[in-house]
C-alpha cells in the first residue's frame, strides 16, 4: 500500500514549511510505479539470455540501489548492474541490465533500495543454460557387435530417440535421466560383409545431440575370405575392401581377380593373362569399395587343378585394365587338401662331388650327364632338400637316385649324375627344392642353354621357332633343357675381326620392331639394306632370354639361352654369320645391372612377404644402392655375381661369336649408396668390377668392343676408356633442338673428345637411341615453320644434322631408321611398346633421300678413314653462336686430304663465310657438283635447312 495520499501531502506543506529547516522538508517516502511494485512482491526473473528491466519510483529522500549474492552480501555480483545506482529525492527510473548466462546453473542476486529509513528488496533471477551433452557421439563396433556406453549430462529432461530403420540392431538400455545418466545401448553382430551405420538421437525440446554408430562388416580391409579354413574341395568367397590409401578406394569401374594355385613356386592354373577379362574372374560389387568372387563348386573345381595338392593361392586384386591393383605385391591364401598330400623328401645323402664339375649342366660322356645347384645363402645355410625331375624320370619326384640329389657342404652345392641318356634326345628337367618349413620351389636351371616357358612359348609361330619341344606334363613353370650331342653350325666367316672400333658405325636394332616378322628370318632378309647403308656393326637390343615374348629385353631372366621369340639358336648364329659376310660386326646389348624375379637366383631366395630377392640372397641387393631401381640389383661385389657374369661373357663371345658387348646401366655397378646427384660420381670400386670384365672379354677375343652404357664423371669415363672401353655419348637434345630449328641447347660439340680428358674414340656418339624420343617426331611436334609442316624441309634439315654428326671424329650410332626420319613417337603404344612399321618410308622422295645421304656419308667415312684418325687436324663451330652465320666443320688428313661442312639450319638462305683450308676445285660429296675456291676465306650461298660436305679429292 502508498504510505501517503498526494492530496494529503499538499495539506501538510505549509506547516512543515513554517516550523522546519530546508533539510527537515524532506520525508521518508517512496512511491512504486505498478510494474516497480510487482518486481518487489515476485521478484525479476530473466533468461539465459542477455537483457533489460527499468525500476520506476519517486522518492521522497535521496536513495541508493545495492546488489548482494546469497555468497557474499558485500559484493555485488558482476552479471547484473543497474544504472544509475543513486539519486536525490524526486522521479527516478533504473535500468537493470543481466549478461548472458553461459554457465549450466541458474544464478540470483538480491536488489536493495534504500530512501531515507524505507528500505525495500526484491530478487533478480536468471536461468540457466539448457545443457545436453554427451562424452562421445560416434562409436565403432566390431562386426561381432557389443554393448556402447554413453554418459550423458544434462541439466533438463531429455529423451533418446532411435530411427526405425536402425532399431533392428540398435537397442536401447535406458530412455530418461536427469543430471548425469549412463545410457547402454546394444548393438547387434553384424552378418553382413559391408560395414553399417546408425545414429541415437538424445532430444529436450528444441535441444539435440546425435550419437553416430558405425559397425564394421565381416569383410575386413584388404583381402579376406569364407570359410576362414579353407578346403581345396569346398566353395571359397573371396573378399576385398579397398582401404583410403588402395587405388582402387572410390573406383567406380569392374574389379578382376587374377589368382592361380601356387604349388612349388610357380602360379599354376591360372584362368586368364593379367590383361584378358574373362567373366569366370570378374568380382560382384558388395558394397562401396567391397568385392567379391566366389570360388564354386569348391577351389579345385573352379580352378581344374585336378591330382596337383592345393596348398596355396596366390592372390591379385586388379582393375579392368590390370592399371590399379587393390594391394602392392601379391596375397596369398592357405588351403587344406586332404585328398592329395605332398611329396616327402627323404633325408639328405651327403656326397663330395666329382672333380672338375661347375655349376649348372655338365656334359660328361655321351650317355651322361651331372647336374650341380649352388644354393649357399649368405649366412651359410642352404635349403634342406633337393631333388630332380624330368624326361628322364618320367617326372616322377622319389627318393630314388635318379630323382634325390646329392649334398657337398663345401661346395655348397647340390649335384646329382644321370646316366643311360640317348645323346640326340633333348631333355626337360627341373630342380624340386624346399625346406621343412614348407617352403617348396620348382627351378630351371640358371646354366640353361634352352628353357620351356609354359605360358609363352605357346604365341610363338612355328615360322620363328619350328620343331619346338612340347612343354612336359609334370612341369611346373619353366624348365631346362639340355641334349648331350649339341646341333651344330658351321660358321662361313671363321675370323671376322673388328679392325678399328674407333670407326665403328653402329645401327642399334630391336628385332621385334624392324620387321613384320618380329625375328631374325626377318631380320636376315634386310642384312643387304643394312650393308647398302654403309654400317658396319649391328647391335642387338637384348636377346638373351627375357620375361615374355613382347618386350625391349631390359628383364632379363635366363643369361645362357637366347630368347625363342627371334628364333632358334642357329638361326642366331646364321644372322651372326651372315653379318660378319657383310662387313659388319654385331654387338650383343647385355644386362648385368638387374634380372627380374623369374631368374633362378632370385627365386631361390625370395622375400614373399615384400615380392623381392631376401636379404640372405648371395646374388642380389635387397635394395638398390643407386637411385635407378629396375626389377632386383645385382652385387657386382659378390665373387658369386663376378664369376657368373664372366662366365656368361665368355660363353657368349665364344659359342655365337659375337664381337662385343653394349652394357646396360654400367652406372649401378657399384656397392656404393648414392643419389640421382651422386650417383655419376667417380667410383673406384665400379672402375674395378669393370675393368674385371673388360679383361675377361679381352682374354677371349683382343679386338672385341665393350662399350658402356655409363654417363658419369669425365675422369671415371676416361679412365675406362684409357682400359679400351667405349662409352656411350648422348647428344639427343642438341640434334633435337637443330632439327627442330631452334638455336639454344644445340650445341654439336660435346660429341667429340677433342678438349676433353677423354681418349680418341672413347665416346660413342648418338642422336637417337632406343631410349631417346625421335627427332623427326619433334619436328612434327614442336618444329619451326615449315619444320612442323613440310616434310620436304624436315627431310632437309635432319640431313644437315647427319652431315654434321657422321664427319665428326669418333665411333657413331644410329637407332632403326634414323635414316628414314621415322617420326613415330617413343610413347607410342606406351614407352616400350610395339612400333609400326614404315618400310613405305623408302618410296617417298624426300626420306629416300635423306637415307641415300646416311649411305653417302658412311661411305665417305668408310673409304677415307684417315680423315678421321686421330692423326688428322679437327676443327668446327657448332654452337649456338654459330646458328646464324652457318655452321662449319674441317678436317684436314695428312695425306692432303680435305673436308669442309657448311650448313644453314635456319629458315633462310645466308651468305656462309667459309675457310677452306686450299684455294681450288671442291666437291660437294653429296650431290657431286663442283665449287671454285679461288680465295680464302669465300663467301657461300647456303638455302635454308641445307648442308654442303664439300672434299678436294
Amino acid at each position: 500500500m502508498k504510505y501517503l495520499t498526494f492530496p494529503f501531502l499538499f495539506l501538510l506543506l505549509p506547516l512543515i514549511g513554517f516550523g522546519c529547516s530546508s533539510e527537515e522538508k524532506e520525508t521518508d517516502s517512496l512511491i512504486l510505479s505498478s510494474d516497480s511494485e510487482i518486481f518487489f512482491e515476485q521478484g525479476i526473473d530473466f533468461a539465459a539470455t542477455s537483457g533489460t528491466r527499468n525500476l520506476s519510483f519517486s522518492s521522497g529522500r535521496p536513495w541508493r540501489i545495492s546488489l548482494t549474492t546469497d555468497t557474499d552480501t558485500r559484493r555485488a555480483a558482476d552479471w547484473c548492474t543497474v544504472s544509475p545506482f543513486s539519486g536525490t529525492a524526486g522521479d527516478a527510473s533504473v535500468t537493470i541490465s543481466i549478461q548472458e548466462n553461459a554457465d549450466y546453473d541458474s544464478r540470483s542476486v538480491k536488489l536493495t533500495l534504500v530512501a531515507g529509513g524505507i528500505e525495500k528488496s526484491f530478487t533478480v533471477s536468471q536461468k540457466q543454460k539448457d545443457a545436453l551433452t554427451l562424452t562421445a557421439s560416434r562409436f565403432e563396433v566390431g562386426k561381432e557387435g557389443g554393448t556402447v556406453q554413453v554418459e550423458v549430462k544434462a541439466n533438463i529432461t531429455f529423451e533418446v530417440e532411435i530411427p526405425e530403420v536402425d532399431r533392428s540392431w540398435i537397442s536401447q538400455a535406458n530412455t530418461r535421466g536427469l543430471v548425469v545418466t549412463n545410457l547402454a545401448f546394444t548393438v547387434a553382430p553384424n552378418e553382413g560383409v559391408a560395414g553399417r551405420e546408425g545414429e541415437i538421437v538424445i532430444r529436450s525440446g528444441s535441444l539435440s545431440e546425435k550419437i553416430r554408430i558405425t559397425q564394421e562388416g565381416r569383410c575386413d580391409d584388404g583381402l579376406s575370405f569364407r570359410p576362414e579354413t579353407p578346403d581345396a574341395d569346398r566353395q571359397l568367397t573371396l573378399y576385398f575392401k579397398a582401404t583410403k590409401t588402395s587405388p582402387l578406394y572410390g573406383y567406380a569401374g569392374d574389379v578382376y581377380v587374377h589368382t592361380g594355385v601356387v604349388s612349388e613356386g610357380t602360379w599354376m592354373y591360372v584362368p586368364a593373362e593379367w590383361n584378358t577379362n574373362v567373366d569366370k574372374c570378374k568380382m560382384v560389387r558388395v558394397a562401396d569399395n567391397i568385392w567379391s568372387i566366389t570360388l564354386a563348386p569348391s577351389i579345385r573345381q573352379w580352378f581344374g587343378s585336378n591330382e596337383t595338392p592345393v596348398r596355396q593361392l596366390g592372390v591379385v586384386i586388379r582393375s579392368a585394365d590390370g592399371s590399379k591393383k587393390g594391394m602392392d605385391g601379391d596375397s596369398f591364401v592357405s588351403v587344406t587338401d586332404h585328398l592329395y598330400k605332398p611329396f616327402e623328401p627323404a633325408a639328405v645323402r651327403y656326397a663330395s662331388m666329382p672333380g672338375g664339375l661347375q655349376e649348372g649342366i655338365n656334359l660328361i660322356d655321351a650317355s651322361t650327364v651331372t647336374l650341380v645347384l649352388y644354393d649357399k645363402d649368405k649366412k651359410g645355410g642352404h635349403k634342406d632338400f633337393a631333388h630332380v625331375v624330368g624326361d628322364f624320370n618320367d617326372w616322377k619326384l622319389s627318393n630314388e637316385s635318379n630323382s634325390q640329389m646329392n649334398r657337398d657342404d663345401a661346395a655348397g652345392c647340390w649335384w646329382i649324375t644321370l646316366t643311360g641318356l640317348q645323346p640326340t634326345r633333348e631333355y626337360a628337367f627341373q630342380y624340386y627344392v624346399g625346406t621343412r618349413a614348407g617352403e617348396i620351389l620348382r627351378l630351371a636351371d640358371a646354366y640353361s642353354r634352352k628353357i620351356l616357358d609354359p605360358d609363352n612359348d605357346k604365341y610363338i609361330p612355328s615360322s620363328t621357332y619350328p620343331d619346338a619341344k612340347e612343354y612336359p606334363k609334370g612341369a611346373v613353370g619353366i624348365a631346362s633343357v639340355f641334349k648331350i650331342q649339341r646341333d651344330s653350325y658351321e660358321w662361313k666367316v671363321k675370323n671376322f675381326r673388328i679392325l678399328d672400333k674407333n670407326n665403328l658405325m653402329i645401327y642399334e636394332l630391336l628385332l621385334r620392331d624392324f620387321t613384320a616378322t618380329g625375328d631374325l628370318n626377318g631380320a636376315m632378309e634386310k642384312i643387304g639394306y643394312l650393308k647398302s647403308l654403309g654400317f658396319n656393326a649391328v647391335e642387338l637390343m637384348p636377346v638373351q632370354e627375357f620375361d615374355g615374348n613382347d618386350s625391349w629385353g631390359y628383364n632379363p631372366c635366363f643369361y645362357f639361352a637366347l630368347d625363342k621369340a627371334y628364333g632358334t639358336d642357329h638361326m642366331y648364329k646364321a644372322f651372326i654369320d651372315k653379318c660378319h659376310e657383310a662387313g659388319m660386326a654385331v654387338l650383343f646389348d647385355v644386362v648385368y645391372n638387374h634380372a627380374s624375379g623369374s631368374h633362378p637366383f632370385a627365386r631361390l631366395y625370395w622375400d614373399t612377404k615384400n615380392n623381392r630377392t631376401a636379404a640372405d640372397n648371395p646374388w642380389f641387393n635387397v635394395k638398390e644402392p643407386h637411385p635407378y631401381g629396375v626389377f632386383h640389383d645385382f652385387n657386382h661385389d659378390s665373387p658369386l655375381v663376378r664369376a657368373f657374369v664372366k662366365r656368361n661373357l665368355k660363353f657368349l663371345l665364344e659359342e655365337y661369336r659375337i664381337d662385343g658387348f653394349r652394357f646396360d646401366m654400367t652406372k649401378g655397378f657399384t656397392q656404393n649408396s648414392s643419389t640421382e646427384a651422386t650417383a655419376g660420381s667417380y667410383d673406384a670400386s665400379r672402375i674395378a668390377i669393370l675393368k674385371d670384365y673388360n679383361e675377361t672379354v679381352r682374354e677371349v677375343n683382343p679386338e672385341a668392343v665393350v662399350i658402356l652404357e655409363h654417363f658419369c664423371d669425365e675422369k671415371e669415363e676416361s679412365e675406362l676408356a684409357e682400359e679400351g672401353m667405349q662409352l656411350w655419348r648422348n647428344l639427343n637434345n642438341a640434334y633435337c633442338q637443330s632439327a627442330m630449328g631452334y638455336p639454344s641447347n644445340s650445341d654439336f660439340t660435346p660429341l667429340v673428345t677433342f678438349g676433353t680428358t677423354m681418349p680418341y674414340g672413347g665416346w660413342v656418339g648418338f642422336m637417337e637411341s632406343h631410349d631417346e624420343e625421335r627427332t623427326a617426331f619433334k619436328q612434327i611436334a614442336y618444329g619451326e615453320g615449315p619444320l612442323k609442316s613440310d616434310i620436304n624441309v624436315r627431310m632437309k634439315q635432319l640431313a644437315a644434322n647427319a652431315s654434321f654428326f657422321f664427319t665428326a671424329p669418333g665411333p657413331k650410332m644410329v637407332w632403326q631408321f634414323g635414316e628414314m626420319g621415322y617420326d613415330v613417337s617413343i610413347e607410342e603404344g606406351g614407352r616400350t611398346g610395339r612400333k609400326p612399321l614404315h618400310w613405305e618410308y623408302l618410296d617417298n622422295e624426300a626420306r629416300k633421300g635423306l637415307c641415300n645421304t646416311y649411305a653417302k656419308l658412311l661411305k665417305l667415312r668408310r673409304e677415307h678413314s684417315e680423315l678421321f684418325n686421330p692423326g688428322s687436324t679437327f676443327s668446327w663451330l657448332v654452337k649456338t653462336a654459330n646458328w646464324t652465320g652457318g655452321r662449319f666443320l674441317t678436317l684436314a688428313a695428312t695425306n692432303g686430304k680435305r673436308l669442309v661442312v657448311v650448313g644453314n639450319f635456319t629458315a633462310k638462305p645466308i651468305e656462309a663465310i667459309t675457310s677452306f683450308p686450299v684455294t681450288g676445285v671442291w666437291t660437294n660429296y653429296l650431290d657431286g657438283t663442283k665449287l671454285h675456291v679461288t680465295s680464302i676465306p669465300t663467301g657461300l650461298t647456303i638455302p635454308a635447312h641445307e648442308c654442303r660436305v664439300y672434299i678436294n679429292f
